[in-house]
């Protein structure tokens, strides 16, 4: 059965032709500890690694191939000072849980996972490099890799530097495209 938000992602963004990519996810599991929120699983498993409207890029885990396959690599990012004082002052207590990076913009913003809990409870929060002086930067959103996805490309959600245009429609394109 599909998950809510993948389903509704699928209406608005028509999967690739060349199918998404295959992950063994256990093995990945068993050798890093690191559960996956299974919106993101089957998002990788529909789409795979690519671009979304040739602007925001999704990681994956390794797969042979894929320029976008840095998802392990990627992991807990250097903050500065002022930008964990700004995510915290969005958090409930204002402690950071481990984040880890999932989606680039082409304005350089990012998207992380907040690692609290369950994984398909893990929220999202999103650093803008590009803000209005005296604005955060980041915005933390109540869902996760799809539901994301559908609000920024709805425009639901703006958490993005640039909006995602729906000139014509959207469009994701797979790294076997590229």
């Amino acid at each position: 059965m599909s998950h809510p938000a993948v389903a509704r992602l699928r209406e608005l963004l028509p999967p690739p032709g060349s199918g998404g990519d295959a992950v063994d996810w256990e093995r990945i599991e068993r050798t890093t500890g690191l559960a996956f929120p299974a919106d993101y699983r089957e998002f990788v498993e529909l789409y795979g690694g690519g671009e979304i409207d040739e602007y925001l890029s999704v990681s994956t885990p390794p797969v042979p191939g894929s320029p976008y396959g840095d998802l392990l690599d990627r992991g807990e990012p250097a903050l500065s000072d002022r930008d964990r004082e700004e995510l915290g002052a969005l958090l409930p207590g204002g402690a950071l849980p481990p984040l880890l990076p999932f989606a680039d913009s082409a304005s350089s913003d990012v998207a992380f996972w907040l690692r609290e809990g369950a994984p398909d409870d893990w929220r999202v929060a999103v650093f803008r490099r590009q803000t209005p002086h005296g604005t955060s930067r980041w915005t933390v959103f109540d869902g996760g890799t799809a539901a994301l996805c559908v609000a920024a490309l709805t425009g639901e959600a703006h958490p993005f530097s640039e909006l995602l245009s729906a000139r014509g429609g959207h469009e994701f394109v797979s790294w076997r495209g590229v």
